[in-house]
């Protein structure tokens, strides 16, 4: 019987690798160095994607009659130095494998684009050295939320751009991207500010989605406290709820998940509350940028 299980896992192991490898073959990554677009570089890493591979996988038909693309795929590629391979190879936790990172000269991905929730998922990476070997593959990686701090937020707004046409990546760059929405100063000269990111917002029904940066200085400047927060913003009830995020104090000087004194319920916005502000700039983009923040709205 135990046999007759292990081989039965073993069967189903070899099916999804059989599919994800299928998926692939269904669109190959590029070939040559013309099919490759440059996106970004920095010192240790240098992205690109094939526009010629962006495909719509799924859609989803509006009230209206419209059809709005709910699962895109396209293949990137990323270059590595030897400090970015070693970060690499460290992050994959594959230093058995590969424990030379001067092995690494640049992997390609098969990314899956969900636009509604801006996640994106390597349905596919395959690492090669400098001979264009592969050297390390790897399927079904795990599904991440796109916003500023993530390595693939080039990768996402290119892809979205190919099909949607709205400027991600154009927003992503733009000077006023990040838009303030209030500031406060107490007695002892602690300032409060916190800014949102316009390239984050969607309106879902009356509740806009929303990364916001929190910052906190003493009366000296230094920083005391730093919250990178996924809100969900009822502009109609103005109410508000923290969904995820991560805190940094100067006591800890280090990164932690945020424990939302709420549990996740939304709250009253009173307008007595330097919040408030805030909730009125929201308010006001939403109506003004309205057709940007409602660029991928399936409702």
């Amino acid at each position: 019987m135990f046999d007759k299980i292990i081989a039965a896992i073993i069967f189903s192991a070899i099916l999804i690798f059989n599919f994800s490898a299928n998926a692939a073959s269904q669109n190959p990554p590029p070939n040559k160095d013309s099919d490759w677009y440059w996106l970004a570089s920095n010192s240790k890493y240098s992205k690109y994607f094939a526009p010629n591979s962006v495909r719509v996988l799924k859609q989803a038909t509006t009230d209206d009659g419209k059809e709005i693309p709910t699962e895109i795929e396209a293949w990137t590629k990323t270059t590595y130095t030897e400090d970015s391979a070693r970060e690499t190879i460290k992050k994959y936790e594959i230093t058995n494998i590969l424990p030379n990172p001067k092995i690494l000269s640049y992997s390609l991905g098969l990314l899956r684009i969900n636009p509604q929730t801006r996640t994106v998922q390597y349905a596919r990476e395959d690492f090669y050295n400098a001979q264009n070997k592969v050297i390390y593959s790897k399927i079904d990686g795990r599904i991440k939320e796109i916003n500023s701090q993530s390595f693939d937020e080039d990768f996402y707004a290119a892809i979205i751009d190919e099909i949607f046409k709205q400027g991600e990546l154009d927003r992503k760059n733009a000077k006023d991207r990040w838009i303030e929405l209030w500031s406060f100063t107490s007695p002892d000269g602690v300032k409060t500010t916190v800014t949102a990111d316009t390239t984050t917002m969607q309106l879902k029904g009356s509740n806009l989605i929303v990364w916001e940066w929190q910052e906190t200085r003493g009366a000296d400047k230094k920083v005391l406290e730093i919250r990178f927060m996924k809100k969900s913003v009822n502009l109609s009830q103005g109410t508000e709820r923290t969904v995820s995020g991560d805190v940094w104090t100067l006591a800890n000087k280090r990164w932690n998940v945020l424990e939302d004194d709420y549990g996740g319920a939304y709250r009253m916005i009173r307008n007595d509350e330097p919040d408030y502000k805030g909730l009125v700039r929201l308010r006001a983009y939403a109506k003004g940028y309205s057709a940007w923040v409602k660029r991928y709205s399936i409702s």
